[in-house]
């Protein structure tokens, strides 16, 4: 199992409309796809959304977002589980 952590600061009026774009366009895009297991999506009050997708094996990545509606590029990091 492999967990990939998508981060994305939204620009000062496109929150909004990141977050539709991203639960209505590309998480949906991912889990139609046989290696996904599940997705879940956060937001904060700075204007951040996170996405949390795990996978079976090769994570795939989300969509490039529109550039008018982020302030910066997404930041990407995948996990592994730790047996403890």
């Amino acid at each position: 199992m492999i967990a990939r952590m998508w981060e994305v600061r939204a620009s000062r009026s496109g929150f909004d409309e990141l977050l539709a774009w991203v639960c209505d366009t590309a998480v949906p895009a991912l889990e139609v796809l046989p290696q996904h297991v599940s997705s879940d999506v956060y937001s904060s009050t700075d204007q951040r959304i996170v996405v949390i997708t795990k996978w079976r094996n090769s994570p795939e990545n989300l969509r490039t977002p529109p550039e008018n509606l982020v302030a910066r590029a997404p930041h990407v990091w995948d996990f592994n589980p730790v047996d403890r």
